[in-house]
């Protein structure tokens, strides 16, 4: 049995030595290839028998490839990712807000409100000049042109964010079909006792799915005896002894803009901001940029409301022989400031004044609508105020079947109006510059833009009377109680303050995730990385090895061949 046994073992080291220089090669092979997982080939020595009184030694046999991989480290890259994916996702649409907030450059609002304002002070002085009063229009005109601009271009970055989530979930299914078509190839290759890498390979690949699938949601892997791994996101599963559920769309509207939740396919389960690129481009959509299209809203509805106040209790250089309010009223049955109406700003209880006008004598009778919405009895509502302005001498009233009050005067008159304190017609729209209720909608009312007579800068004292255009220059100037009891520029510097604050916060936090990530990535390279230098040596070894192994056949063969002659 010695030389028969000596023979064995030689031819066995044969092929583990082959393997070994296969294995290095491979290691070598894929040094560049990224995520990439070095193997090693694991050695026992063989179980020894008992020849008489000695207990000899079979040689060296392979418990299998096993690839050199930390699966704590693992765990906690995947963790590692979700949360720095999260929080790139979440400053890049913070940089992207700011970009397209345009904030100290030509275009942004704080400079779009003064540029218009200060065209008002040119007609303070020269009420009556046609070219400074067209400037004003033209100028207002600019900047609510400028404000639907921001509101379209964030409404544009929020579309986009959407498409980003559609393009994820669909990639986040392919890699659990992947994960789902690895594991029975993994199984079978392990279950096959071959002495190949080649589940290695099919492993890297698992791996390299799982990594990514970590960064667009949170996930968790368990590793079943057969080689196959079981994936969870939180409570639910996305791979489950060969079954798997699907991330799915729910499609709804908000803010006037298309937007995905993120659902699984079987536990209906709502995924959308438990972690990784999902959670933050949805975050960012909604939270950051849903956040700013309020705060915009919020800026434009109050600038639309208290400006159009002081307008509506002006008057141009001219008077109307027809005016119909801008604004829609759902039900004119009911209470002006009842919320059935649908109108987006409230009167209040108070009185404005109608001024008539005879064109050819000069004669102005004023007359005073009051507006009782104190809730005592029977409150105003758009019948009843049209019912009363058609009650004024020389002036008809209706209201369309849309909500839309009209006024008309008798032929050879004209109306204005003034002193609203009850701001119904700022609500309505009559005798406004504004129109709209919000940074989606805001406009200058037609009659003010085809006609700039109508522009509001006086407040009866003739062609002449630039008072009340003082009172709108000084806008800017004028705390909000809506707001705080801050000015509309104190309002809309916070939100850009905010914003910038946030983002540096942001940023600052998205550098640190990714270091950490980087440091673990790091630790991942030095444990399962290959070393070329490593890898030549082990070449080396395995040549050796299989030399000598060579040798000890060459040496039994002649030892056989002198017993041959004997």
């Amino acid at each position: 049995m010695g030389l028969n046994a000596s023979l064995s073992m030689a031819k066995q080291s044969l092929e583990i030595f082959g393997t070994g220089i296969q294995v290095a090669g491979q290691n070598i092979s894929n040094a560049g290839t990224p995520g990439y997982i070095r193997e090693e080939m694991v050695l026992n020595p063989s179980d020894p028998y008992r020849q008489g009184a000695l207990v000899l030694g079979t040689g060296v046999e392979i418990s299998g490839i096993q690839q050199q991989i930390d699966l704590f480290l693992e765990t906690r890259i995947h963790s590692a990712n979700t949360e720095s994916s999260t929080i790139s996702e979440r400053n890049l649409i913070y940089k992207q807000l700011e970009s397209e907030i345009r904030e100290l450059s030509e275009g942004d609002l704080s400079s779009g409100l003064n540029d218009f304002l200060s065209t008002l002070n040119n007609v303070v002085t020269q009420p009556s000049s046609i070219p400074d009063r067209e400037f004003v229009v033209t100028e207002a005109e600019k900047f609510a042109a400028e404000i639907r601009s921001l509101r379209l271009r964030i409404n544009e970055l929020r579309d986009t964010q959407s498409i980003n989530v559609e393009n994820l979930v669909t990639e986040a299914n392919e890699l659990i079909d992947t994960i789902v078509d690895l594991n029975p190839k993994i199984s079978k290759l392990e279950a096959s006792g071959l002495l190949q890498s080649d589940a290695g390979a099919l492993r890297n690949q698992r791996y390299t799915a799982l990594n990514r699938l970590s960064e667009l949601v949170p996930i968790r892997y368990r590793e079943r005896n057969d080689g196959a791994i079981d994936v969870f996101t939180g409570s639910d599963y996305l791979v489950l002894a060969g079954t798997s559920q699907k991330l799915t769309l729910k499609t709804d509207t908000d803010r006037g803009v298309v937007v995905h939740d993120v659902l699984l396919s079987q536990t209906n389960s709502n995924i959308s901001r438990t972690g990784g690129e999902l959670k933050g481009i949805i975050e960012g959509r909604d939270d950051i940029l849903g956040s700013f299209v309020d705060q915009l809203d919020s800026y434009t509805s109050n600038l639309i409301f208290e400006f159009n106040k002081i307008h509506a209790s002006g008057q141009g250089t001219a008077g109307f022989d027809q005016l119909t309010s801008a604004s829609n009223v759902l039900d004119p049955t009911v209470s002006l400031n009842s919320s059935q109406t649908g109108l987006a700003f409230q009167p209040r209880h108070g009185s404005f004044q109608i001024k008539v006008t005879n064109k050819t004598t000069g004669q102005t009778n004023t007359t005073t609508i009051n507006v009782d919405l104190d809730s005592i009895g029977v409150d105003t509502t758009l019948n009843s105020l049209s019912a009363d302005i058609g009650g004024v001498a020389n002036l008809s009233s209706s209201v369309s079947t849309d909500g839309l009050i009209t006024i008309s005067a008798s032929s050879d008159y004209e109306f204005q109006f003034a002193n609203d304190t009850s701001n119904t017609l700022a609500t309505i729209g009559i005798n406004t510059l504004f129109t709209g209720n919000d940074s989606n909608d805001i406009q200058i009312n037609s009659v003010v833009k085809q006609n700039q007579q109508f522009l509001a800068t006086g407040q009866g004292g003739g062609p002449s009377d630039g008072s009340n255009a003082v009172l709108m220059a000084a806008f800017a100037d004028n705390p909000i109680e809506s707001l705080g009891n801050i000015t509309l520029d104190s309002f809309y510097e916070k939100v850009i303050s905010n914003v910038a604050q946030a983002s540096a916060s942001e940023e600052a936090l998205s550098e640190g995730a990714l270091a950490f990530r980087e440091s673990l990535l790091g630790q991942r390279e030095q444990f399962s990385g290959v070393s070329i230098d490593e890898e030549t040596i082990n070449v080396l070894t395995y040549q050796r090895a299989y030399q000598a192994a060579a040798r000890l056949v060459s040496t039994i063969d002649e030892l056989f061949t002198i017993l041959l002659n004997i």
